[in-house]
C-alpha cells in the first residue's frame, strides 16, 4: 500500500516512513554526540560544536546581530534534516512489488515544497513580528517604489519553487541515475557488473557531495528569504 487515507487525507506511505527515519537519525546524530559534554571538547563534542558553529556562520553572514541570532537552532536543526535525508536514499532503499517504502524524503517534490512553504511562511511571520503588518507590507512589497508590487509578488511565488525544486530535482536526479546503473549492473551478468561496480561507487560518492552542498544551499537561500523580511529596506 503506497499510501492511506486519514481524516480525509491521503499520505504517501514512503514518505512518512523515509521522514521518521530521517528524524530518528538526526536524534541519534545530536544524542551520541552530545553525551559527554566538557570543556575541553573532544571527538564527538568537536563534530557537534564544528556543525554548530558552520550553521551560526551561515545565519551570521545574512542576518549579523539579534536577528540572527534567533534564528541559530532553525539552520542547526533544518541542516541536519535536510543533509540526513538527502543521504537517506544513497544507502537505504526499500522497493516492495515495485513501491518504494524507503527513500530520501527529499527526492519528493512534496516534501521539498512543504518544507519550502514552512520556511518562507516563517520569514513572513519574523517580518510582521518585527514591523508589525502594516510595515511588514510596505517593507516587503511597496519599497523601494510601490511600482515594484506586482514583481515583488511573483518573487514570492518563484522563490518558494526555487527553493523546493532545486533540491528536488538534484536528490532525484541522482537516486535515479542510481537506480539506473544497478539496472545496468545486473542485465548481461558478470561483464555489466565489472563495468557498473566502479560507476555506482564514483556516483554515490559524488551524489553524498550533491546531498551536503544542497543542504548548506537550501539553509543559506532559507537565512536570506528570511533576512530580506526582517531587515528594513532603504
Amino acid at each position: 500500500m503506497d499510501s492511506f487515507q486519514f481524516l480525509g487525507l491521503t499520505f504517501h506511505t514512503a514518505n512518512i516512513i523515509s521522514i521518521t527515519i530521517a528524524f530518528i537519525l538526526v536524534f541519534a546524530f545530536i544524542f551520541f554526540l552530545s553525551r559527554k559534554i566538557s570543556m575541553k571538547p573532544t571527538g564527538g563534542q568537536n563534530i557537534l560544536e564544528w556543525v554548530i558553529d558552520f550553521t551560526n556562520g551561515i545565519v551570521r553572514g545574512q542576518l549579523p546581530g539579534r536577528d540572527g541570532s534567533q534564528l541559530g537552532l532553525f539552520a542547526f536543526t533544518l541542516f541536519l534534516f535536510v543533509f540526513f535525508a538527502n543521504q537517506l536514499g544513497l544507502f537505504l532503499q526499500v522497493a516492495v512489488n515495485g513501491v518504494d517504502f524507503v527513500k530520501s524524503p527529499t527526492a519528493d517534490p512534496v516534501i521539498t515544497l512543504t518544507m519550502a512553504m514552512v520556511t518562507l511562511a516563517l520569514a513572513h511571520f519574523l517580518g510582521v513580528i518585527k514591523f508589525g503588518f502594516g510595515g511588514y507590507v510596505s517593507n516587503s512589497y511597496l519599497k523601494p517604489f510601490a511600482a515594484l508590487l506586482p514583481i515583488n509578488l511573483v518573487e514570492e511565488f518563484t522563490n518558494l519553487l526555487t527553493l523546493a525544486l532545486r533540491l528536488y530535482g538534484n536528490i532525484f536526479a541522482g537516486e535515479t541515475l542510481l537506480k539506473l546503473i544497478g539496472s545496468l549492473a545486473f542485465s548481461h551478468g558478470l561483464p555489466t557488473m565489472i563495468v557498473a561496480l566502479p560507476l555506482e561507487i564514483a556516483w554515490q560518492g559524488f551524489s553524498v557531495f550533491i546531498g551536503a552542498i544542497q543542504a548548506y544551499v537550501f539553509v543559506t537561500l532559507s537565512t536570506v528569504y528570511i533576512s530580506r523580511k526582517v531587515s528594513a529596506e532603504e
